[in-house]
């Protein structure tokens, strides 16, 4: 194999090089430069969601789920109370760290192949005062669905409840207008569709609610108030940063920034989007999501029907030839996950939909056609 590697996951993903070169210098966690790419990064950041006016952004090390914990131990009160739609993994994984925090967390189902309904949201809102918060997992990644932001974020402003937003997998692809769209936090990380690589969460904090964040967060090290206070007074984070991954961030938004932004990086992963579905098609694959609630960041498959499969031969196999799938996350029926982001285009899709192929027939599997 003379190249890395395509990883077709929803993070970490595919880097350019100008992406990995940036980490082959060390910084000092102190020096003035090192504190400038700080003070830039998270400029652009704020550049991305017009949010200037409105919010700041905070770093926080750690991976994604890091920074999902931080905000929700930020800004809900320890007395707050949560509302959490859950139609996948990420929705209940918000809600566990919610009541391990020690936050009231009141969980509704939704079907995985469905988006939350911002009516339902408001029922529920309507139906018990003592929420506090709703939690929104914008594209839940477990499935592929896009999540309707807009209109939860109206719902929430429209009742005085706050609204938190796990923009994982979304956040920089698809569209947040913070000036017409209200929300308490909105959380993403590095390693997503920005495509630097993972280390590093970042979360945007309404301004209006700053003041009353301070001592809600029963941790040092994720209490994003402290974390911010300390940045403004000082450029500098409180603890040791990634300071590889700060600068990776950087060079991987100036690439974002050239590219055309959030516009053209949508643009680029729905292309890929599409050329996955109709190759997959060809060769038998159904989609788990109807295409009107798919999101073009990670597309979930059924199962071939075959016998033979399996799905750690088949992962094997697609590895061999320089793909790297992502397994399942549905309970009911067997999957396998492709992700659609990345620093990569129509040429790799198409190369991975001919590496299924080989691997279908390396397996003596006639096609991916499901269980009906």
């Amino acid at each position: 194999m003379d190249r890395d590697r395509i990883l077709l996951t929803p993070g970490p993903l595919t880097t350019t090089l100008r992406t990995k070169l940036a980490m082959l210098k060390d910084w000092g966690s102190w020096d003035a430069d090192f504190i400038a790419v700080t003070a830039q990064v998270r400029k652009r950041l704020l550049d991305i969601v017009q949010g200037h006016d409105t919010h700041v952004v905070v770093p926080l090390q750690g991976s994604g789920t890091f920074s999902v914990e931080a905000a929700v131990a930020t800004v809900v009160p320890r007395d707050g109370h949560v509302l959490v739609p859950d139609n996948g993994a990420y929705c209940k994984r918000a809600a566990k760290l919610s009541q391990m925090m020690g936050r009231r967390a009141t969980v509704f189902a939704v079907p995985e192949e469905r988006p939350v309904s911002a009516a339902e949201v408001e029922a529920h809102l309507a139906a018990d005062p003592s929420l506090t918060h709703v939690i929104l997992i914008h594209c839940e990644t477990g499935t592929g669905v896009e999540n309707p932001l807009a209109e939860v974020a109206a719902v929430c402003e429209r009742r005085g409840v706050g609204l938190i937003v796990d923009a994982m997998s979304s956040f920089a692809a698809l569209p947040v207008d913070a000036r017409t769209t209200r929300f308490d936090a909105l959380i993403a990380a590095s390693g997503k569709c920005l495509e630097g690589v993972p280390g590093m969460g970042f979360v945007f904090l309404r301004k209006a609610i700053l003041d009353a964040c301070a001592g809600n967060s029963q941790s040092l090290a994720m209490d994003l108030h402290d974390q911010h206070a300390y940045m403004v007074k000082t450029g500098q984070w409180r603890f040791t940063p990634p300071t590889h991954v700060v600068v990776a961030l950087a060079e991987a938004i100036a690439q974002f920034v050239e590219e055309g932004g959030q516009p053209a990086r949508l643009a680029r992963y729905s292309d890929n989007c599409r050329e996955l579905v109709q190759g997959m098609a060809e060769l038998g694959f159904r989609p788990f999501l109807a295409p009107e609630v798919q999101a073009p960041i990670i597309v979930t498959f059924h199962a071939p029907a075959h016998a033979a499969y399996d799905f750690k031969r088949f992962y094997d196999g697609a590895k061999a030839r320089g793909f790297i799938l992502y397994p399942g996350k549905l309970t009911q029926i067997e999957t396998f996950r492709v992700g659609c982001i990345g620093a990569i285009g129509r040429n790799e899709m198409r190369q991975a939909v001919a590496a299924v192929a080989d691997t279908l027939r390396e397996m003596g599997i006639p096609d991916g056609t499901p269980a009906s």
